[in-house]
């Protein structure tokens, strides 16, 4: 009886649900796709513990013999198709391919309990393999999404599944968790500072209290209640500006009464726990096997570790045809905004001129050339490396990134010992320093951190609104320490990974070190290009971390910072250097304690040595002209 009341009630929304509201863009669009396309939908893919993903199947009606598939799997309520997910299901069937959109494992009408990136080893690898057995499919397979649906495709790509031709993973750095230089376990850390952004998105999506269908329903029941409930829980709003700040940070969800869930589990780990290999995350050792087009962005969360992973697909050879077929596009956008390529383009308060890209049409020529065998689709002589050169404000296109020829230019960070703020006397300079010279002195106080102001970011509840801001506001406090070139006299194209490396002191047992690379304009204007962060005792590895003494210099070395900028004629490269940068990233409190469980700091009192062996600089990648 029960279960036959939970039915009612869903199906008794139909009235309410149905009527008649003004036609948008959308409805329009999905008008389309019923002319042309058959539908089956909620249709539950069993998986190899017997938990049924609930899967929307469109095909192309006039369609004659087997298709190939595009497959978009996700957390997110795209079962009633909207936005980019409709526009690519239509666009799919036009193009005579199947496009299959899946809930992952415990979200919306998806059996089973939810985890982050959806058991992409073994759900992602049965859903497959469930594809290529249908009556209708000619067993080519490709993946599609932009960040949560593209982040679960890392993990599958080790797999090389037989039937997994071909993958576009667009703004996937979240599906990554250790790569080459980068350790970040997910966009979880940088540098071993925990990011903020997870926390935000964790209180939206991980429901472990929702509501869920009754089992054993015909498909045809759960597809009427599909279209007509979406199950999709509201939450309260939130003051993130407000709650951002709450110590213990373990408790920030907590405190807005939220049961414990994966926040909690995430927020003990360390960024060495074994924990994070048991999750859906790729690493660096797992081999590659999928032929893959990128899709990435300058102010996007984690640049960096996308391009390294790229990198290392390239290289992997564990199947020579994949490595042999990586591609990336690089455009100056945030995170998932490839629809706003196009004239007139502003990033954050940047004008980026024309940035147009076509996109879609990269897309499905790649899709033709693997899953329909079509090599002029995507031609074997397309550049293995499109990008976006801001400030030059046009596309270039390299084999190799760095750019092959790309060459190192160093550059010191100097003083008299007052580098602090704006109006201080830091500088960067290719000459390294004399013997003697004063350090920079500056207080950290993690009760007054210094905050973020635009860069790479998302999906943080307003905390942090990416792009290219004016960092000035940041520049003249007196914890931030300033060093600027003289004016460039001619234009320096600085493309690649940015390296530092700071001679540090400090006060406390353990501090964080930040670090942002600034394009300043003739007018003064202070862009943000890019930035990372350090936790000190992980400076010398995450398995082991090692605490300061006072009065005791050490060198840091953040993880790099990715970039393609062109510092004009008149502009000056800034560096800033100082110990946080919020609600980007967790204060450090400075204790040498557990950060995440402590609810008081000290004040750190923190030097940046130049000197002698004590340097500190910057390495800029600089292609020549």
């Amino acid at each position: 009886m029960k279960r036959l009341l939970v039915i009612a009630a869903l199906l008794l929304a139909v009235p309410a649900a149905a009527q008649r509201q003004p036609e948008t863009a959308d409805d329009a669009l999905r008008q389309q796709l019923d002319r042309i396309a058959t539908s089956e939908e909620a249709v539950l893919v069993p998986m190899r513990d017997g938990v049924g993903l609930s899967t929307n199947i469109y095909r192309p009606r006039e369609a004659e013999g087997r298709l190939p598939t595009i497959f978009w799997r996700t957390p997110y309520n795209e079962h009633r198709l909207r936005g980019s997910t409709l526009r690519y299901a239509l666009e799919a069937a036009r193009r005579g391919y199947a496009f299959i959109v899946q809930n992952e494992r415990g979200r919306y009408f998806s059996e089973g309990t939810f985890e982050i990136l959806g058991h992409p080893q073994t759900d992602g690898y049965d859903a497959l393999t469930w594809i290529a057995d249908q009556g209708w499919s000619n067993g080519r397979v490709g993946t599609l999404g932009c960040s949560s649906s593209a982040e679960w495709q890392l993990a599958l790509a080790a797999q090389n599944h037989p039937a997994h031709a071909a993958m576009v993973p667009m703004a996937s750095g979240a599906g990554i968790g250790t790569v080459g230089r980068f350790h970040e376990q997910g966009n979880w850390y940088t540098g071993g500072v925990p990011r903020t952004l997870f926390f935000v998105w964790l209180y939206g999506v991980d429901n472990p209290l929702r509501a869920q269908l009754p089992s054993g329903l015909d498909q045809p029941t759960r597809a009427r209640i599909a279209r007509y409930n979406d199950l999709n829980a509201s939450k309260p709003d939130v003051n993130w500006q407000r709650q951002i700040r709450h110590l213990p940070v373990s408790e920030i969800l907590s405190d807005l009464g939220e049961p414990p869930a994966t926040f909690e589990q995430f927020i003990a780990r360390t960024p060495a726990d074994p924990a994070w290999r048991q999750s859906g995350l790729y690493h660096d050792d797992m081999g590659w096997g999928v032929p893959a087009l990128w899709f990435n962005s300058w102010y996007d969360v984690s640049i960096g570790p996308n391009l390294e992973l790229f990198n290392h697909a390239r290289r992997a050879n564990s199947d020579r045809e994949a490595s042999a077929n990586q591609y990336v596009v690089i455009a100056p956008t945030p995170h998932c905004q490839y629809n706003r390529l196009g004239p007139d383009t502003v990033v954050g308060e940047r004008a980026m001129g024309d940035t147009s890209f076509d996109v879609d049409g990269q897309i499905f020529g790649w899709f033709d050339r693997w899953l329909k065998n079509d090599r002029s689709a995507f031609p074997a002589s397309t550049p293995h490396v499109r990008y976006f050169v801001m400030g030059e404000n046009r596309w270039r296109s390299a084999a190799d990134w760095p750019p092959r020829g790309t060459e190192t230019m160093r550059f010191y960070l100097r003083s008299g010992g007052n580098a602090n703020s704006l109006n201080g006397d830091g500088r960067l300079a290719a000459e390294a320093p004399p013997a003697g010279e004063a350090s920079d002195r500056y207080r950290y106080d993690p009760m007054n951190p210094v905050q973020t102001i635009g860069g790479g970011d998302c999906c943080n509840g307003g905390l942090v609104i990416p792009g290219a801001y004016d960092q000035r506001q940041i520049e003249a406090r007196d914890d931030v320490l300033v060093y600027t070139s003289e004016p460039l006299t001619e234009p320096i194209e600085v493309s690649g990974f940015v390296n530092a490396l700071l001679s540090v002191s400090s006060s406390a047992r353990d501090t964080d070190f930040a670090v942002k690379l600034v394009d300043v304009a003739p007018d003064g204007t202070a862009w943000i290009i890019g930035d990372t962060i350090i936790r000190a005792r992980y400076r010398d590895g995450y398995e082991r971390p090692v605490f300061m003494e006072p009065g005791g210099v050490y060198r840091i070395q953040p993880t790099p910072m990715a970039t393609g900028i062109r510092f004009g004629v008149g502009h000056r490269i800034r560096i800033e250097v100082t110990s946080s940068n919020f609600p980007k990233f967790v204060r450090n409190l400075n204790t040498g304690g557990p950060n995440e469980s402590e609810r008081t700091g000290v004040v750190a009192d923190n030097v940046i040595h130049h000197a002698g062996e004590n340097v500190s600089y910057i390495e800029l990648p600089v292609v020549p002209r």
